[in-house]
Parts: C-alpha cells; sequence; structure tokens
C-alpha cells in the first residue's frame, strides 16, 4: 500500500466521527433519490405491464342502450384494433355484514369464448357460467373486506328486483386498479365492489337483451385518439351516448397518474437539498483539515509529491466518504422502498408490485453524490496545489485583528467574556459560520416543508365537509328521474332535509383547452351541499352562466366574465357557449355549478334529478338504510361521515409515513451540520480553550464558549429555514397538485414552531457529543500544537 493510502486510512480512522456524519447525510439524499425513483418505476413498469398483459383498452364510453349490431362498425372506425362491448350497470347490495347499503359495478362477460379487452385476473375460482344468473366473480378487495371466499353468497338488487348470487370467483382487473365509487373520495373496499356476471344474465337483469351499455376500444400504434373519439361519438349518440374518453379521464388509471405525479416531484425536490448540504460540510470539514495538515503538505512536496497527488488525496478523502453514504442510502432507500410499495399495495391493486432495484437507479445516485463531494473538496484541492512547500511548513501568519465596528457593538452590549469570544469566533470566520447557518437553515426547512402538510389537510376536510358538503348522505339514481323521486326521498324514515341535485356531463372548451366535466344543478338557497367562493363564503349558484372551481378555471385559462363552450354529452346532444359568472373554490376535482332550473333547461328535459343530499336524524339510519334498499331508482347511496372516516385514515397512515421519515432526514441534516461545525470549530479554537482550563475555567465555563457559537447560528438559521421552508412548502403542494385533488398550502405558526424544536433538539445532542470531547481535552498535547 502507497502511503498515500495508508494515510487515507488514518485519516478516515482519526476523523470518523466527522466523516459519518457527512456520509449521513449523503446517505439521506440518496435515500430519498432510491425511494423516489424506485417506487415510481415500480408503479410505471407494473402498470405498463399489467395494462399490456390484460389488454388495458384506450378509449372508453358509455351509453343507454346500443344495439350488438353497432359492434363492426365501431370496429372499422380507422385506427381501432379491438373492440369489446359489454353491459355495466350500478346496483345497491344487501350484505348481512352491514347496516347500510354497499353498491357494486356490475359487469357482463362474454358467453363465449375470452373477453377480448380489460380482461379480469382471476385469482381464485373459476368465470361464471354462462347465463347463470345465480353466479357471479367479485373483486378481491370487495371479497377480502367481508371475508368472502368460493361458495359465499350475498343479495344484490338488480334494476329493483333482489337476487342471491354465489361466488364462484375472485378477481382483480386492470380498470379497477384504484377502485372509488360515485361520489366517494377515498377507496371503501366494504361498501364498493366489482361484480362479473354472464351476460346474458345481466342482459335479462337489466333489459338490455341485444344490447349493450359500455363500450371499450383498444387503439393500433400511431393512431389518432381524439379522431378515434369523435367517430365512436358520432355513432353512439343516436342511442344516449354519454361522450367517448380516453385513458387520462379513466378514473382509475387519473389516480395512479397522479401518484406517479408526486413521486417525481419529491424526486426532483429532496435530494438536491441533502446533496447541497453534504458538499457544504464537505468542504468546511477538508479545508480545516487542510489548515491542520500545512506542515505535512509541505514535507510532501519536499520529499516530491505534486501538487495534483496530494489534492486528489483530499478529493479521494471526500469520495470515501460519498462511498459509504451512498452504501447506507442505497439500503436505506431500498428498505423506504419496500415498504412504501407495500403500502402502495394496500390501495393500488395489482396482481404483483415489487419494488424496482434497477441498477441504474443506484449508479445514477452514487454518481450524483460523488460530483457532489468532489465539488465539496475542489476548494481544498486548490488551496493544496497552490500552497508552496517552504510556505506550508511554516505556521500560517496570525490573523491581523483590529478595533473596529464589531468591537465599538460588543463594548456597548456590555456581553459577558464568553459571549464575546464566541462572538469574535463566528465573525472572524464568516465563510465557516455562514456554511452552518445555511446547513442547519436547510434542516429546519425540510421540517417546515413536510409539517405543513397537517394543517393544510385539516383545513382542507373542513372546507370540503364541514363548509361545502354538510350532507349525511348523497343517494344517486340510475338515471335522470323527475323531481317527485327525491321527494320520495325525503320521506323516507330519519330523513330531516333533502336537497336534490342533477349531473350533466359536459365537455368544457376554450380554444384548445378543453375538460370532461360534470356540471353539478344546486337548488337556489342550499344549505347540505353549498358553493363556495374564493373567499369560502357561501353563494348561490348564477342564474345565468356557471360556477367553476379555482382549479377548473386555471386549467382552460377562464377568467371571470368570459365566456366558455359547454359541449353536452347527454341527452339532445348540442353545444352551447355560457358565461363563467363565478370562479369558486374545491379542493377535490374540477367542478362546475349552475342553479338546477338553468341545468334542467340547458339540457331541454323537463325538471329531472340525478339524486338528492339528504340529512339524517342519527337516531334513525339503521330504518333509512333500510328503506333506501327497496328504492328501484336508487343505485348508490355515498356517506360523509364514512367517506370522512376513510379519508382520515388514509391520509394518517400517509402523512405519518412521510412526516416520520422526513423528521429523521431533518435531524439527520442537523446533527451533521452542527457536530461538523463544533468540532471544526473546538479544532480551531483547542488551544485557547486549554489554555482558559489551565487559567482555571471549569469545563462548564469552557464549554460554554462553543455553545453560545453552536446557539448563535442555531438562533439564526431558524428564519431562514422558515423562508426556506415556506417555499419547500410551496413546490411540494405545487408539485403534488393534480386535477383529482390539492392540498391548500397553510402554513401556521405552529408549523413553524415544531420545525424549531425539533431542529434545536437535534442540535442539543450533537453538542452534548462535542462536550464529552471537549471536557476529554488533553490539555499538555492540546498546548504543544502549533499552528
Amino acid at each position: 500500500m502507497s502511503p498515500m493510502r495508508r494515510k487515507l486510512l488514518r485519516d478516515l480512522l482519526r476523523l470518523w466521527p466527522q466523516a459519518l456524519a457527512i456520509a449521513l447525510v449523503m446517505a439521506a439524499g440518496v435515500a430519498t433519490f432510491v425511494l423516489a425513483v424506485g417506487a415510481h418505476a415500480s408503479l410505471e413498469q407494473t402498470r405498463s405491464a399489467y395494462y399490456e398483459r390484460q389488454r388495458f383498452a384506450d378509449v372508453f364510453a358509455r351509453v343507454v342502450r346500443a344495439p350488438d349490431s353497432l359492434g363492426p362498425e365501431i370496429a372499422a372506425i380507422p385506427g381501432v384494433a379491438a373492440v369489446e362491448t359489454r353491459i355495466a350497470a350500478l346496483a345497491l347490495l344487501d350484505l348481512p355484514d352491514m347496516i347500510e347499503p354497499a353498491s357494486a359495478m356490475m359487469l357482463s362477460l362474454p358467453d363465449h369464448g375470452e373477453a377480448l379487452l380489460n380482461v379480469p385476473v382471476l385469482r381464485q375460482g373459476r368465470a361464471p357460467t354462462p347465463g347463470s344468473d345465480r353466479e357471479a366473480m367479485v373483486s378481491e378487495p370487495f371479497a377480502a373486506a367481508h371475508g368472502y371466499g368460493l361458495g359465499s353468497t350475498f343479495e344484490a338488487i338488480l334494476d329493483g328486483r333482489k337476487r342471491e348470487l354465489a361466488i364462484v370467483g375472485i378477481a382483480l382487473s386492470p380498470e379497477f386498479v384504484y377502485t372509488v365509487g360515485p361520489g366517494d373520495l377515498m377507496p371503501d373496499d366494504r361498501r364498493f365492489g366489482i361484480v362479473w356476471m354472464s351476460r346474458r344474465a345481466l342482459a335479462g337483469a337489466f333489459d338490455l337483451r341485444g344490447a349493450f351499455s359500455e363500450v371499450s376500444v383498444r387503439l393500433r400504434r400511431g393512431a389518432s385518439e381524439p379522431a378515434v373519439i369523435d367517430r365512436l361519438d358520432a355513432l353512439l349518440e343516436p342511442f344516449g351516448g354519454e361522450g367517448a374518453y380516453g385513458r387520462d379521464d379513466q378514473a382509475s388509471h387519473a389516480f395512479l397518474d397522479a401518484e406517479l405525479m408526486q413521486l417525481r416531484a419529491m424526486s426532483r425536490i429532496l435530494p438536491p437539498i441533502f446533496l447541497l448540504v453534504s458538499a457544504l460540510l464537505v468542504n468546511m470539514t477538508l479545508a480545516r483539515l487542510v489548515t491542520l495538515e500545512r506542515e505535512q503538505i509541505g514535507l510532501l512536496k519536499a520529499l516530491g509529491y505534486s501538487g495534483f497527488a496530494i489534492g486528489s488525496h483530499y478529493v479521494e478523502f471526500a469520495g470515501l466518504i460519498a462511498l459509504v453514504g451512498v452504501a447506507i442510502g442505497a439500503l436505506a432507500g431500498t428498505w423506504l422502498g419496500i415498504g412504501l410499495t407495500t403500502l402502495y399495495g394496500d390501495f393500488f391493486r395489482f396482481p404483483f408490485l415489487l419494488f424496482q432495484k434497477d441498477p441504474q437507479t443506484y449508479l445514477a445516485a452514487a454518481a450524483v453524490t460523488l460530483v457532489a463531494a468532489g465539488v465539496g473538496a475542489a476548494r481544498a484541492a486548490a488551496q493544496v496545489a497552490a500552497l508552496a512547500p517552504a510556505v506550508a511548513m511554516v505556521p500560517p501568519a496570525p490573523a491581523r485583528y483590529k478595533t473596529g465596528l464589531f468591537d465599538r457593538a460588543v463594548a456597548l452590549a456590555q456581553l459577558s467574556t464568553t459571549a464575546v469570544m464566541a462572538a469574535r469566533s463566528l465573525v472572524r470566520r464568516p465563510l465557516r459560520t455562514a456554511g452552518a447557518v445555511v446547513g442547519a437553515a436547510l434542516s429546519v426547512a425540510i421540517l417546515v416543508g413536510s409539517l405543513w402538510t397537517f394543517g393544510s389537510v385539516e383545513f382542507m376536510i373542513d372546507v370540503t365537509f364541514n363548509r361545502a358538503e354538510r350532507q349525511d348522505a348523497t343517494v344517486t339514481f340510475v338515471r335522470e328521474r323527475p323531481v317527485a323521486a327525491a321527494r320520495e326521498i325525503g320521506r323516507l324514515p330519519g330523513v330531516i332535509a333533502f336537497e336534490p341535485y342533477r349531473a350533466i356531463p359536459v365537455k368544457l372548451r376554450n380554444g384548445t383547452r378543453e375538460r370532461r366535466v360534470a356540471i353539478m344543478g344546486v337548488v337556489e338557497g342550499a344549505e347540505l351541499s353549498r358553493v363556495l367562493d374564493e373567499r369560502l363564503a357561501p353563494i348561490d349558484p348564477p342564474e345565468n352562466g356557471l360556477a367553476v372551481s379555482a382549479a377548473l378555471a386555471r386549467a382552460l385559462d377562464l377568467r371571470r366574465g368570459e365566456m366558455v363552450e359547454v359541449e353536452l354529452l347527454g341527452g339532445r346532444r348540442h353545444t352551447q357557449v355560457m358565461p363563467v359568472s363565478e370562479v369558486i373554490e374545491g379542493y377535490l376535482g374540477l367542478t362546475a355549478n349552475m342553479r338546477l332550473e338553468a341545468a334542467n333547461a340547458l339540457m331541454g328535459e323537463g325538471a329531472l334529478v340525478s339524486g338528492a343530499h339528504i340529512l339524517l336524524d342519527p337516531a334513525h339510519d339503521e330504518a333509512f338504510f333500510a328503506a333506501v334498499k327497496d328504492i328501484p331508482a336508487a343505485r348508490f347511496v355515498a356517506l360523509q361521515r364514512v367517506a370522512l372516516q376513510k379519508f382520515r385514515d388514509t391520509l394518517a397512515s400517509n402523512i405519518i409515513i412521510m412526516i416520520s421519515v422526513y423528521v429523521a432526514l431533518a435531524v439527520i441534516i442537523a446533527f451533521g451540520v452542527i457536530y461538523n461545525f463544533a468540532r471544526i470549530s473546538l479544532s480551531e479554537q483547542g488551544r485557547e480553550l486549554a489554555s482558559l482550563r489551565v487559567l482555571g475555567f471549569t469545563p462548564a465555563e469552557t464549554s460554554g464558549i462553543l455553545f453560545v457559537e453552536i446557539g448563535v447560528v442555531t438562533a439564526l438559521a431558524q428564519p431562514l429555514g422558515w423562508a426556506l421552508g415556506y417555499g419547500f412548502a410551496a413546490m411540494l403542494a405545487q408539485g403534488f397538485e393534480s386535477e383529482l385533488y390539492r392540498v391548500p398550502l397553510i402554513v401556521g405558526p405552529e408549523v413553524y414552531a415544531w420545525a424549531s424544536l425539533v431542529a434545536i433538539g437535534a442540535t442539543l445532542v450533537s453538542a452534548l457529543v462535542v462536550r464529552r470531547r471537549i471536557d476529554r481535552l488533553d490539555l499538555i498535547a492540546v498546548l504543544k500544537t502549533r499552528e
């Protein structure tokens, strides 16, 4: 082994605490990168393989009733590779283990041969016997939620008639990776499931013999999706088509896309923070090491070692630290990634989902980390290269001090001797102090950039469930009904108040921008489902024009008073231009509202409604649930308290995991920065501190000087960390925003307080660790040190 290699190993062993602290910060960056990129690749590749294997469709369309003879015409559309028509309908379920009604999407399976598209993955059992009206195959999450197995039975209300169905198969489907019932916010596998039955059986149950109500289309490579959708809409329009749409608007696919977008944001925002801090730490540590080893550097140069060779030694020192950080980070990132992938398995239902350990991800993380270490070591290497042997072997000239503004300020402040010494050390080494302040501020910033989600989610829940959607239940009809149907709901046991509503599927278009949404027709003076303006005050929907959510206005580049093109996708298909009368607030989905009477006038079909929002007396819940099951028109009952609890449980689980990871990472940064700062200060001031001990200062008084420095650095880091943290929070909020949901950016005083408390706690731990080294100072050895 060469002498330089032996020196490298000795340096690492001598400085292992500082090296480990830096390596842990680097590991945090590597771990977040591996976690985010690996989880993203896992979801993306699993989804692609699943879609391809089960032939997931590209275009979807619903229709009231279209003849089977239309199938060949759809297949003849240019660009269409395959077509699958089927029967799809919502149905209420009467389950023995639930008081409240559950619902299911009833889907038909071909009676002859396998499905061409959206092929279910059979997990247990078999498909229903062709023609059997008593056999069913159910989705695996629904079966698991109720403890169902092969042979289990349950009752379904099919078009007003109750039937007992026996489970003969359990399956998963690429259409329902993320399964959400109509009007629900989160998957609720107890209350909503997928049920497949024979096509012949469902055709008889829903009076669709020789007809279909849903069609899926797979496109040829290079085919134009908009052109196929336009042609498909033209074919389905005479039969009550509701407008075809692509994968981007398919609910399950859209939720997966939103999660992938969040992982991309995480991989872009967090790792650079850790790498910046690690570069600062490497720079601070090596700069001090070069100062301490001036004499050794001079001797090495005198012996013939070039400046490049010696500089390379310090770069290698940083590189070895980086490699340790990469190894720790890769292991931690893989472990966290496997845990996150397991968590995803509870929400996204794939037949398989494994964390992707792509070598390219680890190589990319290692390369970026090594570059950060190299950047941090570059200044030290440059100092070594510029140092002449004769100069290096002579102790550096003492700093020239003179009385200045700082000293006058200190005199006026009448600070203690300890405080004066600490203040002079900070002011006369500005680069070291600034690096420590920035590093500590970044730890605070990461905490602020994660803890804000608690208050923001609570604010979103308050606005959504307490101010806007205040109903206890929402009953959705199978199709539009006269207002009398809503009044019938209002007469059910336990109903205190009800408000009918109408949902109209439309395309809103502004120039080249368009979005597929549902216009909600709301009654005047609504108290259960209210429209909130941008100040979150309740308003009545406009008599003329639309009230669109701020997110929809941004998506379409609309402002109040501008005109928007409204293309109706149901009933009498036509296009109309309407004004945007109000821009309203809402955090879930893209919404548009108008007066119920105006919505019915727009459709030109008379006074019809899609369902009713209901206020219930809790004492009569059981009677209401029993009664609503007997209403043929009812197809889905959304319960607000269940939705809120599911929302809280799901988000609480995700947030606790996320915050735990972020807090751990922020603590690593705070500890690494302050520990290295304190160690460097100790090495720089060791002679002075030892002299004070010899003069009679106690260990507490001596370490107090260093503690004051650490305290000042920590205090200065707080406001900078708050400001940076707000910026990180804004970046994360923007990165996590999708058209499905948005988390408002609410950063209250408690966020800054908790962030500072956690960072200060990590700082105290690192200060106490350094305090032990001060107490163990070898006074004679330190006083002999020549600088």
